[in-house]
């Protein structure tokens, strides 16, 4: 049954049976100290905040039986599918494939490259290994929503103006409607948060939709 949610710039009608929450990059190695987003410089403290919302988006997804998918950014442990730009960024003893407190930084197999245990995958729901910051660059993400019939996105995670929007974007580019959950999105600004939700929502719904997880558990739940 197709559901109303509101939303800005408009309410969207959606129907659950075509519609995937996609969560971006809720990993060790940006949330939890020690990990490559504190080795950056940044204060990950400022990502807990989108934690509690993206558990409960999580938990009426599921009730509802939409398809949940998640996604981890990093790399092979030879490097070969990370380019030199990237490697080059943050100090030399904190770039990516150095050894940090929780394993080699961004290293896809080590315990900093899971995702946190709060939102851990399920079995069947489908994990996308990303090397970039969009999801569907170098990765099955296209196949895994056309074989679902997939229309439509929930999309929440971090960070807001980086590995989000890219993926919104890259989204938006293959004709998904795209409804980002804005409080259960997180970013180590608190103004290029609100800067990438506002980007998003801008000229009518550029990009797509943005709405608070309370507005859309409480319609995923009513269509239950």
């Amino acid at each position: 049954m197709p559901i109303v949610l509101e939303a800005e710039p408009s309410p969207i009608v959606f129907d659950p049976a075509t519609t995937a929450l996609v969560i971006i990059d809720m990993q060790r190695d940006f949330i939890e100290p020690g990990g490559f987003g504190a080795s950056l410089g940044n204060d990950v403290a400022l990502l807990a905040a989108a934690i509690p919302p993206a558990m409960r988006l999580l938990d009426a997804a599921r009730a509802a039986g939409i398809l949940v998918v998640h996604t981890r950014e990093g790399h092979e442990p030879d490097l070969s599918d990370a380019p030199p730009a990237k490697l080059e960024r943050g100090e030399p003893t904190a770039r990516i494939g150095e050894p940090g407190p929780m394993g080699r930084i961004l290293i896809r197999g080590e315990p900093g490259h899971a995702i946190i245990p709060a939102l851990a995958p399920r079995a069947g729901e489908p994990v996308i290994d990303k090397p970039g910051k969009g999801a569907f660059y170098a990765t099955e993400l296209g196949g895994v929503l056309t074989a679902r019939d997939i229309a439509t996105l929930l999309v929440c995670g971090v960070t807001t103006e980086v590995c989000v929007h890219t993926t919104v974007r890259e989204a938006n580019d293959r004709g998904y409607r795209c409804v980002v959950v804005g409080d259960a999105c997180g970013s180590y600004s608190p103004d290029f948060h609100a800067a990438g939700l506002a980007m998003i929502t801008a000229q009518g719904g550029i990009f797509g939709w943005v709405s608070e997880s309370a507005t859309v558990v409480a319609a995923l739940r009513g269509s239950t």
